[in-house]
């Protein structure tokens, strides 16, 4: 059902107010259909009363010349009424109870007390007491209009005579045209409301598509050039105001950010630099090993902290490239380090990306899985708009109550901070870090037959 819903706030509102204006009218219809039809039938049960309490003392030559006059003004007409002493029921017609019962009232409001009262519906044409009086008139090949249709037949045997007054009504059509004017008035409003709401939704939607088109871009720049100045109603340009200053606060703090980042490396990395030097003057070699191999912990865990601080900021833009190429490249260059990583064969797959980036995310994951696995599977695949690449060992996998924790700082599979057996758990949150700066994502899951399969999903198009 959702795929057939708009997607844009304009068009939701627009199929809103249109379903919403449609059963309104519907529910308008159905009470003006009902209302016509008891008016009608009210009308159809006076008229046929009055002419069988009047006696027929009408002029059928008059009546046809009013018909005439009036044709296509006056769409039902009072017949002569008839007197016969056989029951007004042809063969094959029903009575219809509900006219009976509303013309029975009428009469009796009118101390008249019936004998016997019929009442039918039938075709003009199959009554043979108005063909004839159409034919002795010369007008039953130019027939009027109420006499190609149906009329209403009430037949009333007074108490103690012996014949029947019958008196016809011919049905209007009256309502096909009332139901014309309310289509007509349907598509009116339809023109006039939803129009006008469509212009007065366009000027609230244009200026939140553009706040959604800067929040993209600021999202992937962190630039404040090329703020949006407010318009569109109050409370639309008040937001766009908010949106600016909250813009320039977060430029500003990472601005702040970078400068004590900077702060921190300068002022970490000089001791850390000094100290290499003087641990040579250690004498006993293997406390002077392990005293190096401490500087060079804290040396990488503070470039992994740097690095992370700025993926948020990247300066190089985004460039087609081949992933296929970029991830044969990273695995060739643990290949020639003697590790057990191998490529599955793919064929060519662009996407936007940054390169040096990307091949810092697939090191960390081809990393991972040989430090944990003991070797590494890497393949490439096409879903949809995403490109797969996916890293799998055969290692003991996570626990799954672990895996979402995993893409968070500092944490490791391992407890240890012991650069033989990991790192200082920033591996995956920076590749996780380089994977949203792209628009994609990181997805761990345990393979079924043992291991760790760890996805990168890109986006081919941005």
């Amino acid at each position: 059902m959702r795929r057939f819903l708009p997607k844009s706030l304009l068009g939701q509102m627009l199929l809103a107010v249109g379903l919403a204006l449609l059963v309104a009218q519907g529910i308008s219809a159905a009470l003006l259909y009902r209302a016509a039809e008891q008016r009608r039938e009210m009308g159809i049960a006076h008229g046929l009363a009055f002419q069988l309490v009047a006696e027929p003392r009408f002029d059928f030559r008059q009546s046809l010349s009013k018909q005439r006059g009036s044709e296509g003004k006056r769409r039902w007409h009072r017949l002569r009424v008839e007197r016969t002493t056989a029951k007004p029921l042809l063969a094959g017609e029903e009575t219809q109870p509900e006219r009976e019962a509303a013309i029975k009232t009428i009469l009796q409001e009118q101390g008249i007390e019936p004998a016997g009262l019929v009442v039918t519906t039938r075709t003009v044409s199959s009554d043979a007491y108005v063909m004839g009086r159409l034919r002795e008139r010369g007008m039953l090949e130019d027939r009027p209009d109420w006499a190609q249709g149906e009329m209403v037949v009430a037949g009333l045997l007074r108490p103690g005579a012996s014949e029947w007054t019958v008196a016809r009504v011919p049905i209007s059509d009256r309502e096909s045209h009332r139901l014309g004017a309310l289509i007509a008035q349907t598509l009116l409003l339809y023109l006039v409301l939803v129009g006008g709401l469509a212009l007065l939704l366009r000027r609230i939607t244009r200026p939140l598509a553009a706040l959604t088109r800067r929040l993209e871009t600021f999202a992937e720049t962190r630039e404040t050039n090329g703020q949006l100045q407010p318009s569109g109603p109050e409370d639309t340009r008040r937001l766009i105001a908010a949106h600016n200053a909250m813009e320039a606060r977060i430029r500003a703090l990472l601005d702040e950010k970078d400068v004590m980042l900077g702060a921190i490396g300068h002022d970490l990395k000089t001791p850390l630099a000094a100290l290499r030097v003087r641990i040579e003057s250690v004498e006993n070699e293997g406390e002077r090993e392990r005293m190096a191999r401490t500087i060079e912990d804290i040396a990488r865990t503070l470039d992994d902290i740097l690095s992370l601080a700025r993926v948020g900021r990247p300066t190089d833009p985004l460039e087609q490239t081949d992933l296929a190429a970029l991830a044969a490249s990273v695995v060739d260059e643990f290949e020639d380090m003697g590790e057990p990583v191998t490529l599955a064969e793919s064929s060519r797959m662009p996407a936007p990306v940054r390169a040096t980036w990307l091949r810092r995310a697939l090191r960390n994951l081809i990393a991972n899985a040989v430090r944990y696995g003991g070797k590494a599977e890497v393949s490439l695949a096409l879903e949809g708009d995403s490109v797969v690449i996916a890293i799998e060992d055969e290692g003991p996998g996570i626990p799954d109550a672990e895996i979402a924790g995993m893409l968070e700082p500092f944490t490791r599979g391992e407890a240890s901070r012991n650069r033989a057996t990991g790192g200082a758990g920033l591996g995956l949150t920076i590749a996780r870090a380089i994977a949203e700066q792209h628009g994609g994502r990181i997805v761990l899951a345990n393979r079924p037959g043992g291991g760790l399969r760890a996805e990168l999903r890109l986006p081919t198009s941005r």
